[in-house]
Parts: C-alpha cells; structure tokens; sequence
C-alpha cells in the first residue's frame, strides 16, 4: 500500500533584498498543504534565519515525536495499556561540516508516560522499542533515533 503527500513551498525575494551588496537571501518562505494552515518557515537562527519561525530542523525532531507518540500510543492498544498522559523532551544533534553541508547525528526521544494500571508499568516501557520500529518517520532516517522512555501511575 502506498501513500502519497504533496506539500507546496512558495518564496519570494522582498523588496529591500535587491540591494546589490547583500550577501544572503531570505531563507523566510511559506509551506502549504491542501487544507491546512500555511507554515511560515525559516532557517534556524544559527544559519541566519529568522528565529521566530519554524525551521526545517524543528519540523522534522517535531515529525518524529510525533509520530513515536503515535506508534507508541497504538502499541499501548494493542497491549491493553491505557495512557493517560504522553510528554516528551527530545533534542536532535546536528553537524555541519566545512563545506556548509550538515547532517542529523542522532535524536534522542524522552518521552514520560502516565498509565492507569501500575501492573503494566514495566510492559508499557518496553514498547517503545516497538513504536520505533513502527515509526514511518524513524524508519525514514538514516541516523539513530533513540528513546529513553519513563513510565509511571498516573495520580489525579
């Protein structure tokens, strides 16, 4: 089975970037998906973006919490566990190289899960390894995507 996506991007050069001297574009541009928001979208700060966008480095850590929350959260089904409450703290770890290239070196998951049945707290740790193999986003990298995952009673 295969699915398809479709995303747009669209940019412009703005009016006080036709000045000759400037060295750099914009990276500012707009993401848009048939139906949903625009996403105004930059470079990270660290590459002369503007900070207070999106940038293609949060977008994709931000994809792959996502998406172990959602594999995580299927497998707990599966399994009978009942999650109560998912939080994550994840952090990515990229390195440029001389000539301007760069790459993601690893991400490290640290999702904290609250579960209704105290029984299950060892079982419900050891699923993430599966929701990481099931994760469409992780199997997509071509770098370590690690979880070091908590759970504990959820209490009101």
């Amino acid at each position: 089975m295969k699915h398809l996506f479709r995303v747009a991007v669209k940019w412009a050069l703005k009016q006080n970037q036709k000045d000759s001297t400037k060295r750099f574009y914009s990276k500012s541009h707009q993401i848009m998906i048939e139906g949903k928001a625009v996403l105004e979208v930059s470079a990270a700060k660290a590459f002369k973006g503007d900070p207070e966008l999106y940038n293609p480095e949060d977008l994709l850590l931000s994809s792959l919490v996502s998406c172990h929350m959602m594999s995580y959260l299927y497998v707990c089904s599966q399994n009978g566990i009942e999650v109560l409450e998912y939080s994550d703290e994840a952090e990515a770890t990229l390195e440029v190289s001389a000539d301007g290239s760069g790459r993601f070196v690893a991400v490290h998951l640290n999702p904290k899960v609250k579960i209704a049945n105290a029984d299950q707290i060892e079982l419900a740790n050891t699923l993430h390894t599966k929701a990481n193999q099931l994760c469409f986003i992780a199997n997509s990298c071509n770098f370590p995507v690690l979880h070091h995952g908590s759970c504990e009673l959820f209490t009101a």
